[in-house]
């Protein structure tokens, strides 16, 4: 062998084990039309740092293989619109990182606004949404500290959101109540997704939806665009991530809350479409074998997730979507009175929380300036909850029931149209047709009988139109324009909302907005039903909550993908159920769920305003922080006429989400270390009267000084540790989260205990540690 050939095969054979040994994925995706989510062919797309530079084909796709596991930025420019920057991409050898990147149609060409890397971050995916409002990402759900891939323990780290209470994850958005919360999925109203969900609430244990089907998504806390309706606090507008449509990839997780697996991949050897699963099994009664005292008796919950995406030549693009969730807890009564410490042991029972939808959508192009979307859905809910109370060791009563059913059949359709570069127009409608069936059997209080409240089945509608115009006379000023409309058949209720909002960005760091909306909110609906002692329904006419909403929004550039914001609102809220008892000062601005069965009259109102402070430091060279601060006053008025707190008015709320990751190994193993701080103002409580709880035998309150006392301030810290390693096609990740790391405990409420004699203060959440393995191929 010539030494000339022996020289050319070492030199083969070196490079060989070297291409073998570098970690690498690709990184492919879509170029989109903002409005229009049609194809942007010929967009440039390069990656900031590197020498990779392609051209997106005839349907807007691109594909850039062999990127070294890393994090990049992507720059994505056309000659017709605004540049666009996908930032923080991370690339991991597991599976492939699939994009879809949506452009903004350029306005006039010489008065173009420079966009710099970074200043767009978090903007939200709907363009029409201009204030208070900000997308989020799934690595944002995975990567904040305590957050377990919860997108409503994840948002506790934005301005003005706080968690109602430690032991579930339902959101107090600007002091309203956690039930103004809307969800949808792909454009489609959709029921709470979460595990041990009561009824008429919007949150719950923990999350039904998994990160792995989630896409970047948006998240909105006041004066919304005119296509959301039936909502007063803000709204989740989730997106679907499409399978991969080239290969078949996996995810398995394991950890303290269960076993999660994913699988996606290609319908066809041939065909563009591809399929998403997602499977989960958990029962929380883990955490109290190790000793930690998060809930009595045996809970257990399991889900399953999907998204199909079929595109097809000429009849355009459809979707099949959906999620289910089964979750229930049951508690043994314990009827050995020498075990009994406090009156709650007295209590136990069996609560079921069943969740579901699924839905098609069909989205074709009617012309190059024209979409229409089309959706039908179908969602179910049952919520059922039997307590036993033991009145001595050998007597065990019934002391409430409830079964809600709820199933709920959605039609809607949407046209997105572009007159031209300056003008854009939205329109939609979409029916509800509900069938329910109710049942609830409760006590006015402990001493009082048993009776039927709620006993009802049949069925209604809710009808919701809207449109909305879009004006940009220059690249750096938009004007949004709508009205959206809400109708509740039963009654013949219904709202007709003005939307409006402004946008100017006066240089390429700068950004101020207004939005105005008039908002409106249906009642929970077994309210509707509540029976009165004659056997009537005194709610049955009762209207919808509706609310002002005015912002203000500044937002600078401060730094090197540092951006400062400040925003000021003010909610005026008006038609809100009171009681009818003039002596009562009861609103529903401060419940958390449940359906209110007493008699109740639309002449309550209510005020939230406040100032949001947020610096936020994007993710660069691995570290990222978000600090916020909100002052805030949240009042209601009753059917008594007096002013007062309502329960959220903590007053103020300091966060504060930070977080490092330290490359090892050339990106072969990376640590990750987060931290989230919460510090606010305690929620409001109503003080005991001792004297006539002790007399009466259950807690009483002084209805008068309702919500006059304030609980100490609210302090939590969560840490997050992670360690990734990246290997020839396979990623995993070894995380532990812990939430309370200090084991604080904060104030929960204060109730008279009958055994004790004496008022007690309940506690939320100690510390509580989440560990979790994932591996993805």
């Amino acid at each position: 062998m010539s030494n000339k050939l022996f020289t050319l095969l070492i030199a083969g054979m070196l490079y060989g084990l070297t291409a073998m040994g570098q970690l690498t994925q690709t990184i492919r995706g879509t170029v989109t039309d903002q409005l229009l989510q049609t194809p942007v062919a010929g967009a440039t797309v390069i990656i900031t740092g590197t020498d990779k530079k392609i051209v997106a084909d005839s349907m807007g796709n691109f594909r850039i293989p062999n990127m070294a596991a890393g994090t990049y930025t992507l720059v994505i420019s056309h000659i017709n619109y605004n540049d666009a920057v996908a930032s923080n991409i991370i690339v991991n050898t597991g599976k492939e990182v699939v994009l879809t990147i949506a452009m903004e149609t350029r306005v006039k060409t010489e008065k173009a606004v420079v966009i710099t890397a970074g200043s767009k971050k978090n903007r939200p995916l709907n363009d029409m949404s201009v204030v208070s409002a900000r997308a989020f990402t799934v690595e944002e759900t995975q990567r904040y500290a305590a957050a377990v891939n919860d997108p409503l323990r994840m948002v506790t780290g934005f301005a003005g959101v706080a968690s109602a209470d430690d032991g579930g994850n339902e959101i107090v958005i600007r002091g309203n109540a956690p039930t103004g919360l809307l969800w949808r999925m792909e454009g489609v109203d959709i029921p709470n997704p979460n595990h041990f969900s009561e009824a008429g609430s919007s949150g719950g244990g923990i999350s039904i939806l998994s990160s792995q089907l989630l896409a970047n998504s948006d998240f909105l806390t006041g004066a919304f665009a005119a296509e959301y309706g039936n909502a007063l606090s803000g709204v989740f507008d989730l997106k679907l991530r499409k399978g991969n449509n080239e290969k078949r990839e996996y995810a398995l997780q394991a950890g303290v809350l269960g076993l999660n697996a994913a699988a996606e991949g290609p319908l066809s050897a041939s065909h563009k479409g591809s399929w998403l699963v997602n499977y989960r099994y958990s029962t929380l009664s883990l955490l109290n074998k190790m000793g930690l005292d998060l809930a009595e008796g045996t809970t257990n919950f399991q889900d399953l997730s999907y998204n199909i995406y079929i595109p097809t030549k000429n009849k355009g693009t459809f979707t099949v979507f959906g999620f289910g969730g089964l979750s229930s807890q049951n508690q043994n009564i314990e009827t050995d009175s020498s075990k009994w410490e406090m009156q709650d042991d007295r209590y136990a029972g069996k609560f079921v929380a069943n969740t579901g939808a699924t839905g098609i959508t069909h989205t074709i192009p009617v012309d190059d300036q024209t979409t229409l979307k089309s959706a039908l859905a179908f969602s179910y809910t049952a919520n059922k909850f039997n307590e036993l109370y033991a009145e001595n060791s050998k007597l065990v009563v019934d002391n409430y029931k409830d079964n809600y059913i709820t199933k709920k059949i959605l039609v809607s359709s949407t046209l997105n149209h572009k007159v031209n570069a300056s003008n854009a127009f939205r329109a939609g409608a979409y029916v509800n047709f509900i069938f329910f069936k109710y049942y609830k059997l409760s006590k006015e209080n402990q001493n009082a009988p048993l009776l039927e409240t709620i006993n009802t089945s049949g069925n209604t509608q809710t009808v919701q139109a809207y449109i909305q115009w879009q004006y940009k006379p220059y690249n750096n000023l938009t004007f949004n324009l709508g009205m959206h409309y809400l109708a509740l058949l039963y009654n013949n209720t219904g709202s007709a909302e003005p939307r409006a909002s402004v946008k100017w960005d006066p240089d390429n760091k700068s950004s101020l907005a207004f939005g105005y909306g008039l908002h409106s909110q249906l009642q929970a609906l077994g309210v509707y039903f509540a029976k009165d002692a004659g056997n009537t329904n005194p709610n049955k006419f009762i209207d919808l909550t509706k609310a002002h909403h005015f912002v203000l929004s500044y937002s600078r550039l401060v730094g090197h993908r540092l951006r400062a914001k400040a925003e000021i609102y003010y909610q005026q809220l008006y038609n809100v159920p009171v009681t009818v008892n003039a002596n009562k000062t009861f609103s529903t601005l401060n419940i958390q769920n449940e359906f209110v069965t007493d008699p109740l009259t639309n002449n309550g109102k209510g005020r939230n305003y406040g100032i949001e402070l947020t610096l936020e430091k994007y993710l660069d060279h691995n570290f990222y922080y978000t600090v916020n601060s909100s002052l805030y006053q949240s009042k209601y008025t009753a059917a008594d006429g007096v002013e007062r707190n309502t329960r959220f008015n903590g007053n103020y709320l300091f966060n504060a989400v930070a977080g490092k990751e330290f490359p090892l190994a050339g990106q072969k193993r990376v640590l990750g270390i987060n931290f989230k701080v919460i510090y606010s103002g305690g929620y409001r409580t109503t003080p005991i009267d001792l004297p006539a709880s002790q007399q009466e035998g259950y807690t009483i309150y002084k209805e008068k000084e309702a919500y006059s006392l304030q609980n100490a301030a609210y302090f939590r810290p969560d840490c997050r540790f992670s360690i990734k390693w990246n290997r020839q096609r396979l990623t995993s990740t070894l995380s532990l989260d812990i939430q309370n790391v200090i084991n604080r405990k904060n104030i929960f409420n204060q109730d008279y205990d009958l055994l004790k004699n004496t008022t007690i203060t309940n506690y939320q959440n100690g510390i509580i540690p989440v560990l979790n393995y994932k591996v993805e191929w």
